[in-house]
């Protein structure tokens, strides 16, 4: 498959906000029924992934369960600890960084999460939950300033000041997503990682929070990374895409060009799942449809990791594991199917 260049991007005039280079996290997983002194297994959740994000700019990512989307966001926050690699905030190292280091990073990347009830503490009310993040990072803040500050947040992503002494269980699913959007951005942060921010709601909800994230992030001046599993979400919103499968990035790409062009046949599949609003075009399409399961990370194939669930893969796919090459504009991880400049 050959995709033409569409010419140097914008990108390439600004330096980096973040930069993510061949990032390793793994687990150490003991199995049920081993005895005490055998070794565990290593389960490679993010296996070399490399990324850059810039200022203003929503980075999507995509893939399915397992693939290594939501343990790439918490090694990116510092949640979970990278086994090698590099991840630079601005000209910054923060893998292997202390605590007090990733402490003081932290008020500039913030991360909303899947489950908006869950996470919110539901003994706390939505000022003091808002409030939390100003009290940690500004204990000097007057208590009446404080409460300016998230009347002003709490106004800004749609929620009445007046609700200001409610608890979570009081609001509904989206008015909770908003309540975590409204603590992400108390400290006017750099970065948000949302995290599958809208699966957990309905569809007429999703559609508001996103459009809210969209309008914060112009009037703000955020960078967001966005991990979902709906590509049609991720194509109203990112400006690129990262496809991920079994820990390996294996499409990266500006969204024009992988959803106009989607090289790697993992792609491609999640690409012809998309529902289409035309319903003659959606009758006649032809999804192509994955065949065995997602391989274990425990012990994923040799060469490369799609290969077992690939309808083109060949020989030579077993013996050599592919790297990201392509234009600056799209890259694509396969033996096959590559990106060439024309």
């Amino acid at each position: 498959m050959t995709v033409a260049n569409t010419g140097m991007s914008q990108n390439q005039t600004r330096s980096p906000l973040l930069q993510v280079q061949d990032v390793h996290t793994t687990f150490n997983i003991k199995q049920k029924g081993t005895n005490f002194w055998q070794k565990p297994d290593t389960l490679k959740a993010v296996n070399g992934v490399s990324f850059e994000l810039f200022p203003g700019e929503t980075l999507g990512v995509v893939g399915e369960s397992g693939c290594g989307k939501s343990t790439l966001a918490r090694t990116i926050i510092g949640l979970v600890r990278a086994n090698s690699g590099s991840i630079k905030f601005g000209d910054e190292e923060i893998v292997g960084a202390s605590k007090k280091t990733m402490r003081i990073k932290r008020k500039d990347i913030q991360m909303i999460f899947q489950d908006p009830l869950a996470s919110l503490n539901p003994r706390m009310t939505v000022g003091d939950i808002i409030a939390e993040p100003l009290r940690t990072y500004c204990p000097e803040m007057k208590k009446s300033d404080v409460q300016d500050e998230v009347r002003a947040i709490m106004k800004k992503v749609g929620l009445l000041s007046n609700q200001i002494n409610r608890y979570p269980h009081e609001f509904s699913g989206g008015q909770c997503q908003r309540i975590g959007i409204a603590r992400a951005l108390i400290l006017k942060p750099k970065i948000i990682i949302c995290d599958e921010p809208v699966s957990a709601l309905d569809v007429s909800i999703q559609a508001q929070v996103i459009n809210l994230l969209q309008d914060l992030q112009q009037e703000m001046g955020l960078s967001l990374i966005f991990i979902a599993h709906d590509l049609s979400v991720i194509k109203h919103i990112a400006h690129r895409v990262l496809v991920m499968y079994l820990g390996h990035a294996v499409e990266l790409g500006i969204g024009k060009a992988v959803y106009s062009n989607p090289t790697h046949p993992y792609t491609q599949a999640l690409m012809s799942a998309v529902p289409l609003p035309d319903p003659i075009a959606e009758r006649s399409k032809t999804i192509q449809l994955l065949e065995g399961d997602l391989p274990s990370p425990i012990n994923p194939p040799s060469g490369c990791v799609f290969r077992t669930r690939c309808p083109i893969a060949g020989s030579e796919c077993a013996q050599i594991e592919p790297v990201l090459e392509g234009v600056l504009d799209h890259r694509v991880a396969c033996l096959k199917n590559k990106v060439e400049i024309v």
